[in-house]
C-alpha cells in the first residue's frame, strides 16, 4: 500500500537504528537494502525513514573519511537505487547520515532524499554544524562544519535536520522552530557513558532529557536515529525514539542491537501542543529585543 502522504493529516515513520561495519560502504548499504525490505513488508508503509548519523560507514574513521566520503548526488543516487531493489518504486521521503565530499570540503552531512514516480531528488543537505573535538571526538581535525540551520519544505510539512551535537545547543532546535519547522530529525552516534540511578546509561537518560525538553518547548516532534554497535571499544548506544510535541516518549529502541521502529505523527498535535503552550508564539514577539541586545557576543559581518 501506497503512503499517504498529505502534510494536513497523520503519517507513519520509521527509524531504521543499524550496526555498520566500520569503512564497508557497499555493505552496509546492502543491510540497510535488507531493513528497507523489512520496513515495507511488517507493517504500514511508512512515508518517512530516517537513518542515523554516518549509517553507511560508521563513525570513527579519522583520516579514512577522505576515501569513503561520497558527493550529495552520488549518495542520493546510492541510497535511492538501494531503495527500489528493496521495496521497487514505492514513493517515499528518505534521511540518511553520510560523510560528504563537496569539490574537496569534507562535512558530516545528513541528507534528506525524496524517491518515488521513476525519480529521485534532494530535498535538503544539513551540514553539521558544531564538531566535537574533545574526549573521544575527533571531528574538528578531518572535517570543516556547516554554516547555515535551515528549515525546508517535504512533502509531509516543514522540517529541520539537527546532527547529535547540533541539538544539545539549545539555540539550534529554537532557530529551526522560529523557521517554521513543525518536526525535526536528529541522525546521532552517541557512545554510551556513565550509569544513572535507574542502571540505565547516564548518556542515554541526558540525551532523553534533552529531545523531551526540546519537543516540549517547540511543540514539535522530534525523530531520533541512534546508530548502535561497537566501534574501537567504543559503544554506541542506538536508543532511537519518537517523540511527540508535548515531550512523550511515543517508541524507543534498545541501546544495543539494530532494529526497526515506527511512530506515527499528526502535525495537527503540533499545532494544539503549541497553542496550548504558547511559548514558541511567546519567543518570537521577545525575539527582536533579545538580538538587539548590544551586550551579545554577534559579529558585525557573516563570514564568507
Amino acid at each position: 500500500m501506497e503512503p499517504t502522504i498529505n502534510a494536513r493529516d497523520a503519517f507513519d515513520v520509521a527509524i531504521v537504528q543499524v550496526k555498520p561495519s566500520k569503512g564497508r560502504y557497499a555493505e552496509n548499504l546492502a543491510r540497510i537494502g535488507e531493513a528497507f525490505a523489512q520496513v515495507v513488508g511488517d507493517g504500514p508503509a511508512p512515508a518517512l525513514v530516517v537513518l542515523p548519523e554516518a549509517a553507511t560507514t560508521g563513525y570513527f574513521l579519522e583520516g579514512a573519511v577522505y576515501e569513503l566520503a561520497r558527493s550529495a548526488r552520488a549518495f542520493a543516487d546510492d541510497l535511492a537505487r538501494t531503495w527500489r531493489a528493496a521495496c521497487g518504486d514505492r514513493t517515499v521521503e528518505l534521511c540518511c547520515g553520510f560523510y560528504e565530499n563537496d569539490g574537496g570540503t569534507y562535512y558530516n552531512s545528513a541528507l534528506y532524499l525524496r524517491v518515488g514516480g521513476g525519480a529521485h531528488e534532494i530535498v535538503h543537505v544539513h551540514r553539521k554544524m558544531f564538531l566535537p573535538t574533545y574526549g573521544v571526538f575527533d571531528e574538528e581535525r578531518f572535517l570543516s562544519r556547516g554554516r547555515r540551520l535551515q528549515t525546508f519544505d517535504t512533502m509531509l510539512g516543514r522540517a529541520a535536520i539537527l546532527i547529535c551535537e547540533d541539538v544539545w545547543h539549545a539555540i539550534m532546535p529554537t532557530i529551526a522552530a522560529i523557521k517554521g519547522a513543525r518536526f525535526l530529525i536528529v541522525p546521532s552516534a552517541a557512545p554510551g557513558r556513565g550509569i544513572d540511578g535507574e542502571a540505565e546509561l547516564g548518556s542515554v537518560a541526558h540525551w532523553r532529557e534533552i529531545l523531551r525538553a526540546t519537543a516540549c518547548e517547540h511543540g514539535l516532534y522530534v525523530l531520533y536515529a541512534g546508530l548502535t554497535g561497537f566501534e574501537g571499544g567504543k559503544g554506541m548506544t542506538g536508543s532511537s525514539c519518537v517523540i511527540d510535541p508535548r515531550g512523550n516518549v511515543q517508541v524507543q529502541a534498545p541501546e544495543i542491537g539494530a532494529c526497526v521502529v515506527r511512530g506515527r505523527i499528526d502535525l495537527r498535535e503540533a499545532d494544539l501542543a503549541r497553542a496550548s503552550l504558547p511559548l514558541l508564539g511567546d519567543l518570537n514577539a521577545v525575539l527582536p529585543d533579545l538580538l538587539l541586545d548590544d551586550e551579545l557576543p554577534l559579529p558585525t559581518g557573516r563570514a564568507q
